[in-house]
Parts: C-alpha cells; sequence; structure tokens
C-alpha cells in the first residue's frame, strides 16, 4: 500500500520564483503544459500498444477532458494515456533532476533571461501551482498490476502519496484555482484558450464545464485533421480558401499558397498564404502560426519565419523544433537555419514558378505581393537572387514588364562601361500627371513606384544592378527636352518668388506644360534617408530646385514677347504657380494667390 510524505528535492522557493516571472509573460502557459503532457502520455500509449506492449480496449478511443467547476473553484485534466506508477510519479514529479540544480537556480533566478531558462529542466507540469493553491495527481499505470497512485501538494516544500481508488488507465491532474486562476473558471475564457493552443490537437479534446446548462460543449473543441496533414493532390482550391477563412477570420480570399510537406531532413508541414495586402501600411503584418505536433506554440517567431515572410499568413508545424519545456522559445541550432532556409526556397520557387508557368495570373497578383516581394529582397540578397527574374515593374499604361524588358528599349546616362540604362519612374500617379504627360507623348511609360517600400528597393535594385539607375519623372527631362540653357531674363521674373531657385529654358513641345519644376534625384533620396532615420529635424539647406520654361509653349512665347511690364509679371507668377501646383500640393495661401491672380488675368481677356 503507497503512503508517503515528503519533500520535492528543489525547494519551490527555488522554484517558483522563476516559473512565476515565466508565466506572468503568457499566463495561459499552464494550460499549454497540462494538455500537452496529456497528450504526450496518449501519444506514448500509442506506441506501445503498435509494438504490442500494450492494448487498448475494444471500442475504447482516446481522449482529454478538461473540466471546469465553477462551485468547486476547480480545473481538471485528465487522459487516458499511458499513466504513471507510483515510482514514476516520485521520479518525475516529487523530483526534478538534472546536474548542479541547486547552484544552477541560484545562479540564475533572478536573471532576466528566466524565459529561457525554463527550459533547462522539468517544470511544466509545475506551472499549475502559479495558479493553484493545491493540485492532486489521481493516476493508474498501463502497466497489468501496478496500484493507482494519489499525489496531492500545496505549493510549498511538501507532498503526500497514497493509494488511490482509481480504476481507469491515465492520469487526472486537478486544479484548486487561486486568485490569479480564478478567472479560468469562465467557460468562454477556458474555451478560448483550448481553441488558440489547441485546435489541431490529434486527440479527441472535450470541455466540461459545470455551467453549461445548454449543453454546448458536446463535440470536441479540436479538429484533428488539420488540411496540412492532407496530400496537396486531396485538396481543392476550396478546401484552401474554406481553411484560411476558418483560421484567419479574414473575409477575404487568399491569392494563392504554398503546402509544405517535408520528412527529410527534418519533418514540417504547413501552408503559407499569400493574403491580398489592402492598403499600404495597414496589413503588412501577416500572421504565421507555429505549431509542434499540433500544439500552438506562438505566433510570427522570427527565429523560424524570416521576418519578411512574416507577411505572409499561414500555419507551419515541425515536430522536430528545438523547443524548451515552455513551448515557447527556440534554442540556437542548425535546425532552425535548415528549417528558415527551407522555406526560403520554398516561397522563391513558388514565386519563379509562377511567374514562369503563369505569367498572366501572377502579373494579376503582382500589385498585392509585390511589397512582400521587395521587403524580402531588400532584407535577404539570397531571396533577391532567387526571385531577380521573376521581379515586376507596372508602367503608367498598366503593362507588367521585367527590368530587362522595360530597359531593352532604353538610352543609357554615360558611356562605355560606366554607362546605365535609365529608368523613368513615378511615386505619386495622380499628382505627378503634368510630368507622365509630357514623358507618355514621348514615347516614354514611366513605371509606378508608390508604396512605402520603394524608396528603399530602389536604391537596393540599383546597388545590386550597377547598369541601371532611377530617375523620378520631376528629376531630370533632358532626355525629352535636350539640353537645359540658362536666361537671365526669364531668371530675374522668377526671382521674386524664389531667389534661390534656378532658372533654365528648353524647348519641350507646344502641348506640354509651359513650366515645369524639377528636384534632382540625389538631393531628393537624401531628404528622404535623413526623414527616415529622424533627421528631419536638422539644419539642412534648403531644396536646390530647377525651374524650367517651356520655350516651344504659347505662354512662354508670349511672356518673351511682351513688353508690358505688368503682364508679365502676371505671366510669370502663373506660370510658378502652375508649375508649383504640378510639383506639389499648393499650401491655403498659394491657393487664395493662386485664384485671385488667375481671375484678375481673365477679367483682363
Amino acid at each position: 500500500m503507497i503512503e508517503e510524505k515528503g519533500s520535492i528535492s528543489i525547494s519551490t522557493e527555488d522554484i517558483f520564483p522563476i516559473i512565476k516571472k515565466w508565466l506572468y509573460s503568457e499566463k495561459d502557459i499552464f494550460v499549454r503544459e497540462l494538455i500537452s503532457n496529456c497528450s504526450d502520455a496518449i501519444s506514448k500509449h500509442k506506441e506501445l500498444c503498435g509494438i504490442g506492449e500494450a492494448e487498448l480496449a475494444e471500442g475504447e478511443s482516446y481522449k482529454i477532458t478538461v473540466r471546469m467547476d465553477k462551485e468547486e473553484g476547480t480545473l481538471s485534466f485528465e487522459d487516458n494515456g499511458i499513466g504513471m506508477s507510483a515510482d514514476e510519479v516520485k521520479k518525475y514529479i516529487n523530483q526534478i533532476a538534472f546536474s548542479g540544480a541547486k547552484d544552477f537556480l541560484e545562479k540564475y533566478k533572478d536573471s532576466a533571461e528566466n524565459a529561457q531558462i525554463i527550459g533547462h529542466f522539468g517544470l511544466g507540469f509545475y506551472s499549475a501551482f502559479m495558479v493553484s493553491s493545491k493540485v492532486t495527481i489521481d493516476t493508474l499505470s498501463y502497466r497489468p498490476g501496478e496500484e493507482a497512485v494519489y499525489w496531492e501538494s500545496d505549493g510549498s516544500t511538501t507532498f503526500e502519496m497514497a493509494e488511490s481508488d482509481r480504476e481507469t488507465r491515465g492520469t487526472l491532474v486537478k486544479l484548486w484555482l487561486n486568485d490569479d486562476g480564478k478567472e479560468y473558471l469562465d467557460r468562454y475564457v477556458i474555451r478560448s484558450v483550448l481553441e488558440k493552443y489547441f485546435r489541431f490537437l490529434p486527440v479527441e479534446l472535450y470541455l466540461e464545464c459545470s455551467d453549461d446548462k445548454e449543453g454546448m460543449e458536446k463535440k470536441p473543441v479540436n479538429d484533428q485533421l488539420p488540411l496540412w496533414t492532407k496530400k496537396p493532390q486531396d485538396c481543392s482550391e476550396e478546401d484552401y480558401k474554406n481553411f484560411y477563412h476558418s483560421v484567419f477570420a479574414d473575409m477575404q480570399d487568399p491569392l494563392f499558397w504554398i503546402h509544405l510537406n517535408i520528412d527529410y531532413p527534418f519533418r514540417l508541414q504547413g501552408i503559407l498564404y499569400f493574403p491580398k495586402l489592402r492598403d499600404e501600411m495597414g496589413n503588412l503584418e501577416g500572421e504565421v502560426k507555429l505549431y509542434c505536433n499540433r500544439v500552438f506554440v506562438a505566433d510570427n517567431i522570427k527565429e523560424v519565419i524570416p521576418e519578411y515572410l512574416l507577411l505572409l499568413k499561414g500555419c507551419i508545424d515541425c515536430p522536430d523544433l528545438p523547443l524548451n519545456v515552455s513551448r515557447s522559445f527556440l534554442q540556437n541550432d542548425g535546425t532552425v537555419i535548415k528549417l528558415q532556409s527551407h522555406i526560403v526556397k520554398k516561397v522563391s520557387d513558388k514565386l519563379t514558378g509562377l511567374f514562369n508557368t503563369e505569367r498572366e495570373s501572377f502579373e494579376g497578383y503582382w500589385d498585392d505581393i509585390s511589397p512582400f516581394v521587395k521587403f524580402g529582397c531588400v532584407r535577404d540578397e539570397a531571396f533577391f537572387e532567387k526571385v531577380e527574374k521573376a521581379l515586376l515593374f507596372k508602367t503608367c499604361d498598366g503593362k507588367y514588364k521585367t527590368v530587362e524588358e522595360y530597359t531593352a528599349d532604353c538610352k543609357s546616362e554615360g558611356e562605355g562601361e560606366s554607362a546605365k540604362k535609365l529608368v523613368y519612374y513615378t511615386s505619386d500617379p495622380a499628382g505627378q500627371s503634368t510630368y507622365i504627360d509630357l514623358f507618355r507623348s514621348n514615347g516614354i511609360d514611366p513605371v509606378v513606384l508608390d508604396h512605402v517600400i520603394d524608396n528603399a528597393f530602389i536604391s537596393f535594385f540599383e546597388y545590386k544592378k550597377q547598369n541601371i539607375t532611377f530617375k523620378r519623372i520631376d528629376a531630370d527631362v533632358s532626355e525629352i527636352s535636350g539640353e537645359h540653357r540658362d536666361d537671365e531674363a526669364l531668371a530675374e521674373l522668377i526671382a521674386p518668388m524664389d531667389k534661390d531657385m534656378e532658372v533654365k529654358a528648353a524647348a519641350l513641345t507646344e502641348d506640354g506644360p509651359p513650366a515645369l519644376i524639377l528636384l534632382s534625384e540625389e538631393e531628393r533620396r537624401m531628404r528622404e534617408m535623413m526623414k527616415q532615420w529622424g533627421s528631419a529635424g536638422m539644419n539642412l539647406p534648403g531644396e536646390k530646385k530647377t525651374f524650367l520654361f517651356n520655350t516651344a509653349h504659347p505662354l512662354t512665347k508670349k511672356l518673351l514677347e511682351t513688353t508690358d511690364g505688368e503682364v508679365r509679371t502676371l505671366i510669370a507668377e502663373e506660370l510658378y504657380d502652375m508649375a508649383l501646383l504640378g510639383f506639389r500640393r499648393l499650401e491655403a495661401d498659394e491657393i487664395s494667390r493662386f485664384m485671385a491672380r488667375t481671375a484678375k488675368i481673365l477679367e483682363r481677356l
């Protein structure tokens, strides 16, 4: 007959301060740990049945049951797995075995790295005491002839063991919840925790609640066969979309997806979805859920998924992850590096495969996936090298071209080995429409680079492709206007509006804009970079803009021909504001001045 009292081999005064700091950063961990232990016990029994060392009774099925008793103030976790003998309880519950335990705990119990320390010893079960005033274990081993065991502790240094009257194989862990754990006596709270962590647990998981008068908790909480466990050929397009909507609560359909199923050099299953990015910044945070043996670990773990792939959504299940007992933190080893590398390869292969075999469909996706692809290129040169041939540039006419296709007919800047193909682009198709029309009328279709990532991407692309240079369409029009010349008379007319602005003249076209304002690409990029790095408040010199008169335009011709000083001033001021309007939005006082002057000019007609 079992009857024993004693002290846990490592005092809880040493253990619990560490667990407490760890647990309060993720309070639900105790639920995850206890159910994971249940699942492990069932998995072990399945394995023993498979080799003939244990058996499952006819009609019996594996299941885990969580019971919440609001009146009693308890939360219970029961499985019909392998169970424990008295010796196993002593070994796995009463002892925490590792070398130099006391020295180790003493050294690290006040460390800021407690979340990592927790993984060095078997404390998963002990997380129960952080929300409990008392914990009991009632267990019966699968081995014939073993006595059932009852174990009890109030979280102090002592425990009690005795013989139990349990007659069924498995383990029941019961928690008498303290004030820190009272919230888990709410049926909706405990159910949401179970759904979060165990939605895809391979064992049926039931929730029984004392206040469930309507009988709502009759079905298992979990789906035992998530879509990623099936073969891709057995999944329809509708299956993939339904799974996406169900897991991520996103009513929009994903663009496309990658089904991962790997057995070597590590086990990995999952599905990665390319979502539709609905706006510039708000939807750039994806959701990649990481599972270990179908138990949820965390969202968006950067050690496994590169930061740029976190723009995607998906589920990845990797039983071989080197997780510690908290199942939240990864230890640094080669498996993680290989896993990350393989996921990157699968994503890049999918992109290049679509480009090569389904170009039309790929172009249809490009507006949505381009921020993710460009971000990946900037952050990972290896990724850029894999997807380089599939990078597209959308023109103002809505055509999609690779850089090779676009630059095939482009002029070069410079000569010989230093020559660079010019790619003109717009960062604001609506605001820069004057410049776009001018370029298109001269047979040049600028590309659209209007996303927040594009500034960094342009610089990165030029660094990788030394024979390419980008210029925004309001930076330089010499290719379509010829050489710009100085004109002192015109400069004197602009000086009253902006004495620091350089004034040039060139013959564009009669139906083109009468005047333009240009800002060099180099200066604009420098200013944008300084803003990005928080240097906007520095005393920067004023922008060195160029005011370009179109001498082919009738208004400019009239300006040059008239001898009436007042008319010359009116035309010059009007052309200045028109050029400014094409360059940027006017301030309130500038708009008022422009409208008043325009009315005055119309009165003179």
